[in-house]
């Protein structure tokens, strides 16, 4: 019985080594981003502004994104307000290649993530009869990116939906 024990306790702390804890390079490639932005831009709602942060949390285990845009009304349009969730998390070798998305208006969106020179790009699956999204984060400097959310009906040629840059409020 002692000895079932021990050899539990000791294959539960090989499992939690091998896969339980982030490395700690996991986040390296997000570290210009961890902080708190405000930015503007423009788009299909016109002309806004917003702000948005990335945080890990869960003891380093996920990055969570959390985002407000304001847009105000414009001729028939009423104002736009849009807050939205996404949680940033690593496979099973430790590299943050996927992210899922919520917000307020109900939609849902897994991504995968690549990181091409100087930028962070998250395209989201691509699901028969729906648009393919994509988000881009584009470093400019230590205290600026370029946001871009981009849609697409063929997941070949996408389409501008918002733009814009933000600066760092702080780390």
């Amino acid at each position: 019985m002692k000895t079932r024990c021990i050899l539990t306790i000791a294959l539960c702390g090989i499992i939690m080594m091998l896969y339980g804890q982030p490395q700690a390079d996991t986040w390296k490639q997000w570290s210009s981003l961890i902080g708190d932005w405000k930015g503007e831009g423009s788009g299909q709602p016109g002309q806004g502004g917003g702000t948005f942060s990335f945080k890990p949390d869960l003891d380093n285990n996920i990055l969570v994104r959390k985002n407000h845009s304001e847009y105000p009304a414009m001729e028939n349009n009423p104002e736009i307000i849009h807050d939205d969730l996404m949680i940033i998390y690593p496979d099973n070798n430790g590299s943050p290649v996927n992210a899922i998305y919520f917000d307020n208006e109900g939609h849902v969106i897994n991504y995968t993530i690549t990181y091409p020179d100087n930028a962070i790009i998250l395209t989201s699956e691509k699901i028969q009869g729906m648009p393919t999204f994509r988000l881009s984060y584009i470093f400019l400097d230590k205290e600026t990116v370029s946001v871009k959310f981009e849609l697409s009906q063929d997941s070949e040629k996408f389409t501008t939906y918002i733009e814009g840059k933000s600066k760092r409020v702080n780390n």
